[in-house]
């Protein structure tokens, strides 16, 4: 049985501690905003905060995320108003298709959460998802736009 806390709210779910934390969130809990992309950290869709860290959950182990705080794309905006990254991306038009956009979201509030004031050599060293619709420029528009909420 593993403890997850999940956006705040705690959840027992009886799963192999070797599943990924991305089948956890999205079969057992419910939440499908957590995308699978590649299986094996590289692409980034899988992206979510564990303890505040932007973590690709699609080979981390539940083991290895019980008892520590998991925020999905879910629980990133708070009493019903967008997170300010969630918000910069609605503002730029951002998302064409749409698939990888939740965890280039996570990744990106992540890195504002640590540096509010990103270069764009800083943007470039963090935030290594892949998108293949190829809206990079607008994703630097949106996070200097979050940057400066």
């Amino acid at each position: 049985m593993a403890r997850l806390t999940i956006n705040g709210k705690p959840y027992e779910i009886d799963v192999d501690p070797d599943t990924p934390l991305l089948w956890a969130i999205r079969e057992w809990v419910g939440l499908t905003g957590t995308k699978y992309g590649c299986g094996i950290a590289q692409c980034g869709a899988c992206t979510v905060h564990v303890d505040g860290v932007a973590t690709r959950s699609c080979s981390l182990p539940v083991s290895a995320a019980a008892g520590k705080q998991i925020t999905t794309i879910e629980g990133l905006a708070r009493n019903g108003k967008l997170h300010a990254v969630q918000q910069a991306w609605v503002d730029h038009d951002v998302p064409q298709c749409g698939y990888c956009q939740t965890g280039i979201i996570m990744a990106v509030a992540a890195l504002l959460k640590e540096k509010p004031k990103p270069t764009d050599a800083d943007i470039d060293e963090a935030i290594t998802n892949i998108c293949r619709c190829g809206t990079f420029q607008q994703v630097r528009e949106a996070i200097h736009m979050a940057a400066s909420a």
